[in-house]
């Protein structure tokens, strides 16, 4: 048996206690494939969302970026499960800013940072990069934009309802309500 422990409510927690909630926050998918992960999170921050929609003009030719939504004037968070080379997360946050975000920042439960990837966020329109600690980063790759959040407490409290034979779940309802 495994659970699953999802990395999205400790990404949305971060947020709440940072303020990046409300009317002013969209919450934004990469690609259509996200949408659900933007979903959860827009959820826990009372936030719409938006989405990415790349499409390739003609194979092997630079990305035309579309959205769909409305950021102009937001604060927007992208949102998704890993970041490893920075590509497609650099390329959606300079679309976002160009569309009128007036601030862009990144969540990821997964920070991997393969190849350019840290030099792209760097260099890149995205003003803070929001993982967990679920992957160890080596020094060189900890960028100045890099804001960590650790899983340990969730993992700890996972073990603990484990061992007494409780249900994980409750690790993740009503867990912004109030």
């Amino acid at each position: 048996p495994v659970d699953h422990l999802m990395g999205a409510p400790l990404l949305a927690d971060y947020f709440l206690r940072n303020h990046y909630n409300g009317e002013d926050t969209v919450v934004v998918s990469p690609d259509h494939g996200g949408v659900t992960r933007a979903r959860k999170l827009a959820e826990f921050l009372k936030a719409p969302i938006a989405i990415i929609d790349k499409r390739r003009p003609r194979p092997n030719v630079a990305e035309v970026m579309n959205i769909v939504g409305k950021v102009e004037g937001k604060r927007c968070i992208i949102i998704d499960d890993m970041i490893d080379t920075a590509g497609t997360i650099t390329l959606a946050a300079a679309a976002l800013k160009n569309a009128g975000a007036t601030e862009v920042l990144v969540a990821a439960t997964h920070a991997i940072f393969s190849g350019p990837a840290v030099e792209r966020l760097e260099n890149s329109v995205i003003e803070q990069v929001v993982v967990t600690d679920s992957i160890q980063l080596a020094e060189d790759k900890k960028l100045s934009k890099l804001v960590t959040v650790s899983v340990g407490p969730l993992i700890g409290r996972a073990i603990t309802r484990i061992q007494e034979n409780k249900p994980v779940s409750p690790l993740f309802e009503n867990r912004f309500k109030k």
